[in-house]
């Protein structure tokens, strides 16, 4: 709707720009998580899941051509190709609105229509952080769980905490669900085993974040010995969490394991295991303020800074910023979880990313001029659309203030990055970021 059919007296603001920019205001307040997406546009016209390829690397070559086999046409050499691995992003609908009756508010007319505008901005940009976070979180969490209830007897299926990393497997590059033809190798508790099954509860009892509970069925027995409550049951391809004292499971933490400067060292040693590429030369790491706090209790921490003045700034600012190769950013939308065992404990949740950790799609026809024409309200910032409604009401009073978003995040995954082609490697289907575990 064009400006021209606002009431005069609200048209000198919307002409002033003074909506658009408390607006965008808001929206830079981003919250951590969504900075560390790659930003992608999802063109228009090719429905609503975008399937993305990544080329592998071939192994390298150490043994010498013997001369002997030198000959006819192919010289001895036999062709091999480069892997391929495939993720998927799918288009959402997001949306938030605000009525404003003109009438009832016209003491304030002005401050209340831009304290909306604002308001839906820190909305909007507080929903887009936490869909981030979900989407980085899950495959981070996968293939890492422990037993809920001890086997009367050995048997097949053991009942597990939570199933993420389990459902599905990497086959030439291509997720598939797992079953008898596309197995998976777990280990439970102290052997392993092959998984040809995921049922997940009718009932979600999960206490992980996020996760589902269920049953996982083998190929063989699992014994009463490994399939005991509290046994942590881990994939081959699991993502790395790294626990203080080197705890199996989140339920094994005890009060006194608390965030180190041993374990962040161990994330970031990870991440250069895998070649994961840094973020403008650190990586960064994403914690909540109680997790940074404990940083400053640590042995190692106070060792390194013994001696430091007091003008030192991370002593000034109570928090590190660039340290250890890693950029501190706190957010208050960080994971904390009720420890599921041990009562008034909460288990806290860093993670370290590097560079393509997370991929965000947006929308590109969000702004066309068939959905928001020239004479339109609909602005465009930082990727969401704020709207504003002409007041069509009967009596002309009531304005709706709106804002949508269309698109998604994804965590791509890095299976070609083996052990073959990069020596220091883990067999992780997700590389790029390391959870970390501890309480706080």
């Amino acid at each position: 709707m064009g400006i021209q059919n606002f009431p005069a007296a609200l048209q000198p603001i919307i002409q002033q720009g003074f909506l658009e920019r408390e607006f965008e205001t808001a929206l830079k307040s981003r919250l951590g998580y969504r900075m560390i997406a790659d930003r992608e546009e999802f063109a228009v016209g090719i429905g609503e899941t975008l399937t993305k390829t990544r080329a592998g690397l071939k192994p390298s070559v150490t043994t010498p051509l013997a001369a002997a086999s030198n000959t006819s046409l192919d010289n001895g050499l036999v062709s091999t190709n480069w892997g391929v691995e495939q993720y998927t992003i799918s288009l959402n609908f997001y949306a938030a609105t605000q009525d404003l009756n003109m009438v009832t508010s016209r003491v304030g007319i002005a401050s209340q229509f831009l304290q909306n505008a604002a308001t839906n901005g820190e909305q909007a940009a507080r929903s887009l952080d936490e869909l981030a976070r979900n989407a980085l979180f899950a495959p981070y969490f996968g293939g890492n769980t422990r037993v809920t209830t001890t086997l009367a007897n050995a048997g097949l299926s053991v009942a597990v905490d939570d199933v993420r990393g389990f459902r599905n497997v990497f086959v030439n590059g291509v997720q598939q669900v797992v079953s008898a033809n596309a197995p998976l190798a777990v280990t439970v508790g102290s052997n392993l085993y092959t998984l040809v099954g995921v049922a997940p509860d009718e009932t979600n009892a999960s206490t992980a974040p996020g996760g589902v509970s269920g049953q996982l069925t083998f190929s063989a027995n699992v014994t009463v010995a490994d399939g005991t409550a509290g046994n942590a049951v881990k994939a081959s391809t699991a993502s790395a969490i790294v626990r203080p004292a080197s705890r199996l499971t989140t339920a094994a933490l005890q009060a006194t394991d608390t965030l180190t400067m041993s374990s962040l060292l161990d994330a970031v040693a990870l991440l250069r295991r895998n070649a994961v590429p840094t973020v403008d030369g650190v990586y960064n790491c994403y914690l909540d303020p109680v997790s940074a706090r404990q940083l400053f209790s640590d042995a190692d921490f106070k060792q390194l800074f013994q001696g430091a003045s007091a003008s030192n700034p991370v002593f000034q600012q109570g928090m590190v910023s660039d340290f250890l190769g890693l950029r501190f950013i706190t957010t208050t939308e960080a994971y904390v979880q009720a420890h599921p065992v041990i009562s008034g404990l909460n288990v806290r949740r860093p993670i370290v990313c590097g560079q393509g950790a997370l991929i965000e799609g947006d929308f590109a026809g969000m702004a066309a001029d068939d959905v928001a024409p020239k004479d339109s309200l609909v602005q465009v910032l930082d990727g969401v659309a704020m709207v504003t409604r002409e007041p069509i009401d009967r009596l002309q009073q009531i304005i709706a203030q709106s804002w949508y978003w269309i698109g998604g995040f994804c965590a791509p995954s890095d299976t070609t990055t083996t052990p073959n082609t990069v020596p220091t490697a883990t067999n992780a289907n997700y590389k790029r970021a390391v959870l970390l575990e501890h309480v706080g």
